[in-house]
């Protein structure tokens, strides 16, 4: 073990963390507790709930597995049909999947068994896999609702439950789910409540869902890294084309992932890349779950260094040298755009976010400035004609803030069809919001 390991050993284990835990701990690179885990590890041994305030990158998915799975080596592998002693609640599969990896890991050697459910894989293997109980569930709220409903999953034996990226699921609109699902654990639950940003909605969910919980505040909410370089380029959206391609023949954007605003326009930027030279992978909503594994796993290994990818995949991807986040759209709901560009810079690494931004789009990177409680700077500015007056953004501005996010939210991309309010078979498996029918609360 080096000498980086031994400390990451000791410092965990003056948290309470002891045995396999450690060992694992150290194998999965965890040389030193972070901030986060470094104040919520000991509370949550402790049995205390806790809420959690820390930008994405931070460390926190050991900051709760550890604890929890702390608790669970104590129990034995005897468990009820169906239950689980712990559930994981997020907002997304790629965050379902990298948490489950995770929890495997540290897991190693301490007999605990997980499960994944979500959509767009097989219902018949994930119900086979709860059927004689899991310790650590992992799931998204749409399909874990559609299997609680059906009995397949009974929640009444779960004495632990996070709730993580929980204003994306605010955003996602699953939070009467998440408030259902949470009343169908066991009363006397253990609960731990993250999020990047704080709207006043999760602090109500917080509020109803927490027993006086210990606040842990690693980052201010909707800041974001300081090790992020942030810019912006003027360019009208015919010229945006253009400007990426120019980008990307620079060696130095090693390994890039570029956000779209909806999954039409991430399929024409690959196909615009592809027609460039460029190699590109690209994963949005209906892209099958298989598919957008292969792509994360292809952009992983380095086998392609462009990943296209919508909002679905601003949070839960975790690829270490990720060197640069470019905007090529600016997303509807501004608080995205800090779990967007969290991608890069990751663990105090160094990285770079460049926003693409056409003169018609200034509304919404106003709104972007106003939750970063910062003005970006213009790095080059293709049209000659500058953007429109902009106010300095007042930090912590929570009533602008609000205001501007609840109307980007409302606001459709232009062009976009209206949505239908009966929703196809897809969209449940993404994840729409679905009730517990008679039973609900």
């Amino acid at each position: 073990m080096t000498n980086d390991n031994i400390a990451g050993h000791q410092g965990f284990a003056q948290l309470g963390i002891t045995g396999t835990l450690l060992t694992a701990a150290a194998a999965a690179g965890m040389t030193a507790p972070k901030p986060i885990q470094a104040r919520a590890i000991p509370p949550f041994l402790e049995g205390r709930d806790i809420l959690g305030v820390a930008q994405t990158g931070s460390g926190k998915t050991a900051a709760f597995s550890l604890p929890i799975l702390s608790k669970i080596a104590g129990l034995g592998t005897r468990r009820r049909p169906r239950t689980a002693r712990a559930l994981v609640l997020v907002p997304t599969r790629e965050l379902a999947v990298q948490i489950e990896k995770v929890v495997r890991e540290l897991a190693r050697g301490a007999h605990v068994s997980t499960a994944l459910v979500l959509g767009g894989v097989s219902r018949h293997s994930q119900i086979k896999r709860m059927a004689p109980g899991v310790d650590v569930l992992i799931a998204t709220p749409g399909r874990l609702t559609d299997l609680v409903r059906e009995g397949q999953i009974v929640l009444s034996e779960t004495t632990w439950l996070v709730l993580d990226e929980a204003d994306r699921m605010l955003d996602m609109g699953f939070i009467n789910d998440v408030r259902r699902i949470a009343k169908a654990t066991h009363p006397a639950r253990q609960t731990a409540l993250f999020s990047a940003t704080m709207p006043k909605e999760i602090e109500q969910l917080a509020a109803t869902l927490l027993r006086d919980p210990v606040r842990v505040e690693i980052a201010q909410s909707g800041t974001t890294a300081a090790e992020i370089r942030q810019s912006v380029v003027i360019a009208r959206t015919a010229q945006k084309r253009r400007v990426l391609s120019d980008m990307l023949a620079d060696e130095t954007m090693r390994q890039v992932i570029v956000f779209t605003r909806t999954k039409h326009g991430a399929d024409r930027v690959t196909r615009d890349l592809a027609r460039d030279g460029f190699d590109a992978a690209v994963i949005h909503g209906n892209k099958s779950q298989g598919a957008r594994q292969r792509a994360l796993e292809d952009f992983r290994r380095g086998e392609v260094r462009i990943l296209v990818a919508t909002d679905i995949a601003a949070r839960g991807i975790d690829v270490p040298g990720i060197s640069h986040v470019v905007n090529f759209d600016l997303p509807n709901e501004a608080e995205c755009y800090v779990h967007r560009i969290g991608r890069t810079g990751r663990n105090g690494a160094q990285g770079e976010a460049v926003t693409l931004c056409d003169p018609q789009e200034t509304s919404m990177l106003r709104q972007v400035e106003r939750v970063i409680g910062m003005q970006l700077s213009v790095a080059q500015d293709l049209t000659g004609e500058g953007l429109p007056q902009r106010a300095a953004p007042a930090a912590n501005d929570r009533a602008r803030r609000e205001d501007g996010a609840e109307k980007a939210a409302a606001r459709p991309p232009r062009g976009a069809k209206p949505q239908r309010r009966k929703r196809s078979r897809r969209s449940r498996q993404e994840g729409a919001p679905v009730r517990f029918g008679s039973r609900a609360a």
